[in-house]
């Protein structure tokens, strides 16, 4: 009996692809299935961006230009938990998380640390925030305003995927109808005031690292995408505008030719979704999408593996038509990247780019049997899961009712059973172990951190106007309980210093905590 192989998607692949699959499509062109340019990196390499930051705004900062010296393209920032649920570095809940997975923000004067000899208005920053992405915005724009730049001109991203937290990673703090309004009010905010920066990155990433398969990652990503769109039109918005600055963020694994599919077919069903819902634009039709190498497959066995894990992940989102891509390091199953392992990362990237010649041809795999096979069964798996999720009354509902959750939850659970089992192979971990196992230098962040973000918590609130600070707050209440658009009451304030967790905690009071 001949063997079956499948994809963690379930999808079956056959021995051997002997049927032309159609190829009428061009990249550029609607539905943007080979690329969203005509001519790809033949004209420009994607961003090659560096996930990082860690401890205080001042180690951060070392560690990007660091990078910006090795040759990064664009900075991405990553926050620690406090800043991502709202709370100061000296709040009881932030004890032990202040500066471990991320860089600790309060106040506009730690953004100034961060960003110290930086210049926002020549730089592209993303910035991985979601439940406070709004106030981190805020932050990023008045440094932009001390700097003196012009606001049409600076760039980059938000994540400020709120639907993805309550689905499958947790940093939420507000109840979902609040934070979805929240989002539609940066996304008319930043159309007028900042029209370069990309208003949502809405993820697929933490939704594969929660344990979803491809076809799960394209699918829930896509609704919930669907869900941001309906929202911003029924708050009155053009689609023709707003989905210009609407960007996603997805995961690339080991499998080389599912994860190729996958984005491939992401593109052609955007094009669609964004088209039924009444954009005629075609920047407003395209995916643009940043990557990132999948952390879930990083091993603390053998680390050094990850080396060629990466690579291999490097090499799908760039034949799968990423516009920026952030690589991992060896080291992070076991703690942040060291400086090498950062530098090692990045490297990957380059070589990738420059000498692989991958980038000589726009969608060097189109036309191949099995691409092209394995791209329509992606994307007819990811309609079918869609459609169960609009029957429901949309990605809102479907998570509400636990049907995401629970689908993420039997995927991951189905993939432990197989390394477990052996049926799937993890180099170093269940098959071609070693006895001597080599662990590498770890990166450590030391707990005082949290003092010294306290003492300068304690210097602002002497130095600062307090009386402004009270008329700042009460004007966000304000906002919050009437229409007015958030983003100028809240930018106001974190120029009078107002803190994040001050900020996030006004809206807590009158729109709770969502359990």
């Amino acid at each position: 009996m001949e063997k079956t192989i499948q994809t963690d998607s379930g999808i079956v692949i056959d021995p051997l692809y002997t049927q032309p699959v159609p190829m009428e499509e061009r990249p550029g062109v609607f539905p943007f299935t080979r690329g969203i340019h005509a001519t790809m990196y033949r004209d420009k390499l994607w961003t090659m961006r560096q996930y990082a930051g860690f401890s205080t705004a001042e180690a951060s900062n070392e560690r990007y230009h660091y990078l910006l010296s090795q040759g990064v393209m664009g900075l991405s920032v990553a926050f620690d938990l406090p800043t991502q649920i709202g709370y100061d570095s000296d709040h009881a809940m932030s004890e032990g998380e202040v500066g471990k997975v991320g860089v600790a923000i309060d106040s506009l004067e730690d953004m100034e640390r961060l960003f110290k000899g930086i210049t926002l208005e020549q730089i592209s920053t993303s910035m991985t925030i979601n439940a406070t992405g709004f106030i981190l915005l805020a932050l990023y724009i008045a440094l932009a305003k001390k700097q003196g730049a012009d606001l049409k001109k600076i760039s980059g991203t938000i994540q400020n995927d709120i639907l993805k937290e309550y689905a499958a990673r947790g940093t939420f703090i507000y109840p979902p109808k609040p934070s979805m309004r929240i989002i539609t009010d940066i996304f008319a905010y930043c159309s007028k005031e900042v029209p370069k920066w990309n208003t949502i990155s809405i993820s697929g990433y933490h939704i594969r690292e929660a344990g979803a398969n491809a076809v799960q990652e394209l699918a829930f990503t896509l609704a919930n995408g669907k869900a941001y769109l309906k929202a911003a039109i029924d708050a009155g918005l053009d689609i023709n505008v707003f989905a210009k600055r609407l960007s996603f963020f997805f995961n690339a694994h080991n499998h080389l030719f599912e994860e190729v599919a996958k984005f491939r077919a992401a593109r052609r069903m955007w094009a669609k979704i964004t088209a039924d819902l009444g954009a005629t634009d075609p920047k407003a039709q395209m995916l643009r999408f940043h990557t990132q190498t999948g952390g879930s497959t990083l091993t603390a066995q053998q680390p050094q593996n990850n080396i060629v894990r990466v690579a291999i992940q490097t090499l799908a989102a760039t034949l799968g038509g990423t516009q920026s891509l952030h690589t991992n390091g060896y080291d992070e199953a076991l703690s942040l990247p060291t400086e090498e392992a950062a530098r090692i990362a990045l490297r990957t990237q380059q070589i990738v780019g420059y000498e692989s010649g991958i980038a000589d041809t726009v969608d060097p795999l189109a036309g191949s049997f099995y691409v092209e096979a394995l791209t329509n069964e992606v994307e007819a798996k990811a309609w079918e899961l869609i459609n169960k999720i609009d029957v429901m009354g949309g990605a809102v509902s479907a998570i509400e009712q636990g049907f995401v959750q629970d689908e993420i939850a039997r995927s991951a659970y189905k993939y432990q059973q197989e390394i477990e089992n052996n049926e799937k192979i993890i180099i170093g971990v269940n098959k071609f172990t070693a006895a001597d196992q080599v662990t590498p230098e770890v990166f450590r962040i030391d707990d005082s951190i949290r003092v010294i973000q306290a003492e300068r918590l304690k210097s602002l609130r002497e130095r600062r106007n307090n009386e402004a600070v009270k008329a700042s707050l009460l004007r966000i209440r304000e906002a919050a309980l009437g229409t007015d658009n958030l983003m100028p009451p809240v930018i106001e304030a974190v120029e009078n210093l107002c803190t994040l967790g001050e900020i996030a905690d006004v809206l807590r009071e009158i729109w709770g905590e969502y359990k």
